[in-house]
């Protein structure tokens, strides 16, 4: 796995490009595989909020309904919007690495990551950046102060997530909510402090992993209370797979930071 990961990294820099360093100071990552119905509207929804604040990132893994040929005619009507294609969906976590290696070589201070399918909300950008203030890491919490912010999720699904995030507290020790959760906004510092190369973690597990891994650095971590909503239109991108390395990924990281590996 980590022979493939690695070559999907190397794949990730070949395709990053030679643009100027950006005036904005905030680099949103969107990773898209089949998301022709949401991410017109959703470019459309974050350059209307933040006109002058946020940039935005896609990086579509060759999605056959046309994903990337929507972002690219957003491009002719709209600044700051970047597309990386990627030639085959090689995964959630590789898509977000090579999204902060763009960001760093670009000169973000601040990388977001957020679905396109508006389960997060991205009038609630707002709130991460004002969380940021004293803050590395800001995460969108589903599960803050004993409460649950879920909406049109099946039951089982919420208990899944739920008890994930018992879980990975219980091993980890991580003192955070909703370790889970992938709308999150974190500082260049934090991103150029962990070797991104040594991430190979996908879906839940990637998001552990960063997690675990900015706490175990000392930095900052704050959660910000969201309602997420399931999406209305499209599929799903979770698998059997993801579930099942989410369940291991917590005691390999223990193991690894127990022994100074990490």
């Amino acid at each position: 796995m980590q022979a493939q990961h690695s070559a999907n990294l190397n794949h990730s820099r070949q395709s990053l490009g030679e643009e100027t360093i950006p005036s904005s100071q905030v680099l949103v990552i969107i990773p898209t595989f089949n998301e022709a119905e949401n991410i017109g509207r959703l470019l459309a929804d974050l350059r209307r909020l933040y006109p002058s604040k946020a940039d935005i990132l896609v990086i579509d893994d060759n999605s056959p309904d046309g994903t990337a040929g929507i972002v690219r005619s957003m491009q002719l009507i709209m600044s700051g919007v970047h597309l990386i294609m990627r030639e085959r969906k090689l995964g959630l976590g590789t898509a977000y690495i090579t999204g902060f290696m763009f960001a760093l070589q670009k000169g973000y201070r601040f990388i977001v990551e957020m679905d396109a399918d508006y389960s997060h909300d991205p009038l609630m950008l707002q709130s991460f950046f004002d969380a940021m203030s004293d803050a590395d890491l800001v995460i969108g919490s589903r599960y803050m102060n004993n409460t649950v912010n879920v909406v049109n999720w099946p039951l089982g699904r919420l208990i899944l997530s739920k008890m994930a995030s018992i879980y990975t507290r219980l091993v980890t020790g991580m003192p955070v909510a909703d370790p889970t959760s992938g709308f999150k906004c974190f500082s260049a510092e934090v991103l150029r402090a962990l070797n991104l190369e040594r991430i190979n973690s996908q879906g839940y597990s990637f998001q552990i992993e960063m997690n675990f891994r900015v706490w175990k650095k000392g930095f900052v971590i704050k959660e910000v209370p969201i309602v997420f909503v399931d999406r209305s239109v499209g599929k799903s991108k979770m698998t059997r797979q993801n579930i099942r390395e989410a369940i291991w990924i917590v005691w390999w990281l223990k193991i690894k930071s127990v022994i100074g590996l990490l």
